[in-house]
């Protein structure tokens, strides 16, 4: 038993009973959501909190006309306070904090000192308490690893909280600081395949076992080294989004409907499984970047049109999943699409916790061709990938930010511009009646006059509505990328330090230190880390140049199309003048 944790737990619940019954003040308005336990307050108002503990980032609180409720704790602050706080992202539970991000990335192996497998923190953590069963957990915005910088810029522009490994969406790019996307990422691969015994990898020191369906093949081909095809390609479709509730009605939550084609067979999962997933998915793979999940969002999560884009995102997510030869296969992942008993569910769902295959005792699974890998062609290789990276990066910060403008002006100024045009031709319709002159010529034109009016106001609706058919399908696309090449400085820093590994290893032997068959065997491993890394590129590349050339073709079609509306709305109205 970890003594020390529940002492922790303890004092920490003392605390909380302590603090109770202090007033804050609302920084902004809330709107609770009806027929749950959410309590609607407005900036200004004070309240009285009753409880802490009721789950991550919410209090209980009482207003003062006498009603009690759950609002977010971000929206408040302790009346004493002569300023407002910078709005940190609710506290993570002792659980899920994780140590190795303290950890410098550019240390070398050697500093690591411990030759030995150490066990992943967040491991550890979940046999404190079982995150999936919380009955308190919200249904999109429970666990996960949060950055104060990011939530601070996002709260501030739209009460979007980023987790770990997913970035924002349409409605906020743009609104953070005026950097790239690419190092935002909480989640660090270098220090994790380290702690997961990544030096042992090297060195040969880690005996784990590994099933023969476990492993995985990489092959050089003529595009280059790939990894082993999907032989059985499937899909799976994300759909039908409802809300549901527990604890008779106290908490509520939206639950989306995975069917997979391989079997087709419904499951319902969750945002707070997808995030469990994601996790584990990183956790385990060391170079493969996870695609990211939709952001987490404090307000409006069950507004119709929110849920919608999320389940559109949430899809981009299993596609690319589905469509990955390494991660479709993998057991979590399976597991996720497939199981539909409750047993069953939280039996993988621990035994995926304790899986000893991830970070870099997943490379032990890797059977990589035997041609010895060239350094130099390697570093050349990454250096540019790397470079690639920071100009996607760069490129699509602008795209997204121009998704956003034009969102806006599509649904601000663009329509109402139409609409005041419409006014305008209106206006002159209404002044042509006065004309009660029973001439039919004077009357037609009257009334294509209003018509004209009424089309400008159509045009409007037009502009308004058009962003979710071109601009926001794109943005999504973004998205999607923009989490993926987060991931590529942590995954060519691995590579980068197993290289490194192999000249020290290289030096030792030069220096009699080492034996020949020792070297052997290291740049045996580090080749095999090597081929690891090349694959994932190619996929990637060809994953990109697949879904960027169909979001642009969408795109100029949606465009086109748009345009040709219009056309086809201002020749109606050209016609009335005939």
């Amino acid at each position: 038993m970890n003594i020390s944790g529940c002492e922790i737990s303890v004092n920490s619940q003392v605390s909380i009973v302590k603090m109770a019954g202090f007033r804050v003040q609302a920084l902004y308005d809330f709107a609770g959501e009806p027929g749950t336990a959410e309590l609607s307050i407005t900036a200004g108002e004070v309240l009285t909190v009753t409880r802490q503990n009721v789950g991550e980032g919410w209090w209980e609180g009482v207003n003062q006309a006498g009603q009690t409720g759950l609002f977010p704790a971000a929206y408040v602050q302790e009346v004493k306070g002569s300023q407002p706080p910078a709005m940190p992202p609710p506290p993570l539970p002792e659980a899920f904090t994780d140590p190795v991000q303290e950890v410098n990335t550019e240390d070398t192996w050697g500093s690591q000192g411990d030759h030995q497998q150490q066990p992943l923190s967040s491991q550890q953590s979940y046999e404190g308490g079982d995150y999936w069963d919380d009955e308190w957990d919200d249904d999109s915005e429970g666990g996960g690893t949060q950055t104060s910088q990011t939530n601070n810029s996002a709260y501030a522009s739209g009460q979007v909280i980023p987790k770990s490994g997913s970035v924002g969406d349409v409605s906020t790019i743009g609104k953070s600081d005026g950097k790239g996307t690419v190092g935002r990422k909480n989640f660090n691969r270098f220090t994790t395949f380290v702690k997961s015994g990544g030096e042992s990898y090297i060195l040969g020191t880690v005996k784990v076992a590994v099933r023969e369906e476990d492993k995985v093949h990489i092959y050089e081909s003529e595009k280059g080294v790939v990894w082993n095809p999907i032989t059985e390609p499937y899909v799976c479709m994300v759909a039908s989004p409802k809300k549901e509730s527990k604890l008779k009605g106290l908490k509520s939550f939206i639950a989306y409907q995975l069917t997979p084609s391989f079997n087709n067979i419904q499951v319902s999962r969750r945002y707070k499984h997808f995030d469990w997933l994601h996790e584990r998915l990183e956790e385990k793979f060391s170079l493969v970047p996870i695609p990211p999940l939709p952001d987490k969002q404090i307000s409006g999560r069950y507004e119709e049109q929110f849920i919608e884009h999320r389940r559109a995102q949430l899809q981009a997510f299993v596609n690319s999943v589905c469509r990955h030869p390494v991660l479709s296969r993998c057991e979590v992942w399976q597991h996720f699409l497939t199981c539909t008993d409750e047993k069953r569910w939280k039996a993988g769902k621990r035994k995926a916790e304790k899986d000893e295959l991830v970070g870099a005792n997943f490379f032990i699974t890797l059977q990589a061709p035997e041609r010895p890998q060239n350094i130099t062609d390697l570093e050349q290789e990454t250096e540019k990938c790397s470079k690639f990276i920071h100009e996607m990066d760069g490129a699509i910060k602008i795209l997204m930010a121009t998704a956003v403008d034009q969102t806006k002006k599509h649904q601000g100024p663009y329509k109402r511009e139409y609409q005041r045009i419409g006014h305008a031709f209106s206006a002159l319709g209404l002044a042509f009646r006065e004309d009660d002159s029973p001439e039919s010529a004077r009357q037609n034109l009257m009334e294509a006059v209003r018509v004209t009016g009424n089309t400008y106001h159509e045009i409007g609706k037009l502009f308004e509505e058009q962003p979710k058919l071109d601009w926001e399908p794109l943005a999504d696309v973004l998205h999607l990328y923009k989490g993926i090449i987060s991931s590529f400085p942590d995954i060519l820093t691995v590579h980068k330090g197993s290289l490194q590994k192999r000249r020290e290893c290289e030096k030792l032997a030069a220096d009699h230190k080492m034996e020949s068959s020792q070297l052997s065997d290291v740049v045996r491993r580090t080749d095999v880390i090597s081929y690891a890394l090349l694959a994932e590129i190619n996929h990637f590349h060809s994953e990109r140049a697949i879904d960027f050339r169909l979001a642009m073709q969408n795109y100029l079609k949606e465009q086109i199309s748009f345009y040709q509306k219009i056309v086809a709305k201002l020749q109606d109205a050209l016609g009335k003048y005939d």
